[in-house]
């Protein structure tokens, strides 16, 4: 039957518009929530039925309104939030677009009761199904109750996709838990099926957070706070060691309002780099607070993606202060040692590397600053040598007579900064693979080959980013022939290792003339570095998928760093532990393993039966 295109009734364009906004009843609850707390109120009570399916009702203490507040807020594209498009460029409320009570009205039943302060009666409105409203009064206190019932009930193609009220639940859950993180100066009251879920009084961030999370959890999280011209960042990350099988416990607050964003989320999980173990993911609650003017929050019709005038420079902002917050000697792996049965089983302390795709490949020019900064003042991100590892070197190189040294400039070898003076710093090589150093509280073990791996990646992949690789030149250039599979690698990966300082000209025919290496490369180790560097290339890409550039400075830095076996002077120590101190994350090498492990004095006491 052929069909003359014509405009939709009123009542079948609000069902139809209504999807767009009310997907389920999460939707319900997460729109009258806002609405509460746009009109100020300070205490606010959520019940629900059968997940939110039969019953979802939010009712509060804020401002109210009078009759025609009542009427016109069900009518589309009603709203008190704005009246001019700059208001629209500048949003500070929660709510503004105008269409959920209408939206809302269209599929349910719904039932208002709404007065002001200074009303003698409160305002009912009554709306079935998108009908003509029915209007009473009633006695209540100062503010507004919305009861939204029998949700889709008119709509059955969509009440049929409906869930199990277990799973409603969650997802409401979901939404009053947002709320009550972002509000903590609110009383809330979530009650489901007549059993109250928590009732929560007003309160500082900490201690809402252990009313909600308990406090085992809480202290596992480390405060995070920096401020800066463009934006202000706060809240609180769990350490590494308290990571979680899902992603659950992440929120992000813009402006206190819950957002979802795939590249904030990247900038924390690449903050933790190879911290967490395989298959985990941090807990993080981490506010935003930026000038409304340079972001976009009305992208969807959720309201739950934002759009950044600079998101470039708010990803390295976050993954900047994660990183730093991260970088504190109270996070190096503490070796407890057994009792009991437990003294016969193998003690392991490796952290599993876990790789993060970065969003468009590696990272690249200032997307990779060596280390990254933040100016405590300013907020902004800087591109000068970091403190990542100051508390780690303040404790390791504790002098009574001196400051501590200068962290070596890029290209500096642990090799080449100067004799052994022979001044004792309590520095010592233990089997040529360890260093150890006493520190405050007990003693710290450095594994010498990780630690110095870890530096070496990082210079790698800062030269990649910058193109500031430096060359040592041969005395006398060496002719090298390899074969056919290695030749082609070589050919592919030649401009990378022409940045990472190697000088290399292809020969022909399987042969390459090496006239210069990275100053890192141990001397008398320069002609089979290239051949060590591509052989372990191709293992790690065997083993699973990695950014090339990543790749060829892990394997850069395994066949350049100081082995287990060689030789330290206390000078070559000092300076492999001050470069240490400049790394962006000194505490785990670029495999994962752990660069140190600290022994407390507390431990040390109670194995020498002094406790």
């Amino acid at each position: 039957m052929d069909r003359r295109i014509a405009v939709l009734p009123e009542h079948l364009a609000n069902k139809i518009a209504a999807g767009e906004v009310i997907q389920r009843p999460e939707s319900v609850v997460k729109e009258l929530l806002e609405n509460s707390l746009d009109a100020s109120a300070t205490r606010i009570t959520v019940v629900i039925k059968d997940g939110g399916k039969k019953l979802s009702q939010v009712s509060d203490d804020g401002i109210g309104g009078d009759e025609l507040d009542a009427k016109t807020s069900f009518l589309r594209h009603a709203t008190s939030k704005i009246a001019t498009y700059e208001e629209l460029e500048e949003i500070r409320t929660y709510g503004f677009r105008g269409e959920a009570l209408a939206s809302i009205a269209a599929v349910a039943q719904v039932t208002m009761k709404t007065r002001r302060q200074s009303d003698d009666a409160a305002v009912v409105v009554r709306i079935d199904g998108g009908g003509a409203p029915a209007l009473g009064r009633e006695g209540r206190e100062q503010g507004t109750l919305v009861a939204v019932q029998n949700l889709f009930f008119n709509v059955p193609a969509r009440r049929k996709f409906l869930k199990s009220a277990s799973t409603e639940f969650r997802h409401i859950y979901d939404v009053v838990l947002r709320t009550a993180i972002s509000h903590p100066e609110i009383a809330l009251e979530f009650v489901s099926d007549d059993e109250t879920i928590f009732k929560l009084e007003p309160s500082p961030l900490g201690e809402r957070l252990v009313d909600l999370f308990g406090e085992r959890q809480v202290e596992s999280f480390i405060p995070v706070e920096e401020r800066g011209p463009l934006f202000s960042v706060s809240g609180y990350i769990s350490k590494p060691a308290f990571g979680q099988r899902t992603r659950a416990n992440q929120f992000l607050f813009l402006n206190r309002r819950y957002i979802v964003s795939r590249n904030i989320n990247h900038a924390v999980y690449s903050a933790y780099e190879h911290l967490l173990t395989k298959g985990t993911f941090p807990v993080f609650i981490i506010f935003l607070d930026v000038d409304p003017r340079r972001v976009d929050v009305n992208v969807h019709p959720s309201k739950m993606e934002a759009k950044f005038e600079d998101e470039q420079s708010l990803y390295r902002f976050v993954s900047g202060l994660v990183r730093k917050s991260l970088a504190d000697p109270a996070f190096v792996p503490a070796l407890t040692l057994p009792q009991g049965k437990e003294a016969a089983e193998d003690i392991r302390l490796r952290f599993t590397s876990r790789q993060h795709s970065w969003p468009g490949g590696a990272p690249q020019g200032n997307d990779w600053v060596f280390p990254p900064r933040i100016d405590t003042v300013t907020g902004e991100i800087l591109s000068e040598n970091g403190q990542g590892g100051r508390g780690l070197a303040e404790q390791l190189l504790r002098q009574p007579d001196g400051p501590i040294p200068k962290p070596a400039r890029s290209g500096e070898s642990a090799q080449e900064l100067g004799p052994d003076q022979g001044v004792s710093t309590g520095i010592w090589q233990l089997h040529r693979k360890y260093i150890l150093s006493p520190i405050e509280n007990g003693v710290m073990v450095v594994d010498q080959h990780v630690a110095h791996e870890r530096v070496l990646y990082e210079r790698a992949m800062h030269r990649f980013a910058n193109a500031v690789g430096a060359t040592q030149h041969l005395l006398f250039p060496r002719t090298i022939q390899v074969g056919t599979g290695e030749y082609s690698l070589l050919q592919e990966l030649l401009p990378n290792l022409l940045l990472l300082g190697f000088e290399i000209k292809l020969f022909g025919k399987n042969t390459f003339v090496l006239e210069g290496v990275p100053p890192d490369v141990p001397k008398e180790k320069e002609e089979n570095i290239v051949s060590d560097v591509l052989a372990l290339f191709q293992e790690y890409q065997q083993a699973g998928p990695l950014d090339v550039r990543e790749n060829l400075a892990k394997s850069f830095a395994c066949r350049s760093a100081v082995k287990a076996g060689d030789p330290l002077t206390e000078t070559e120590m000092r300076s492999l532990l001050v470069q240490l101190q400049a790394a962006r994350m000194p505490y785990v090498c670029p495999h994962g393993r752990p660069v140190m492990l600290r022994i407390s004095i507390d431990e040390l006491d109670r194995r020498f039966g002094r406790t």
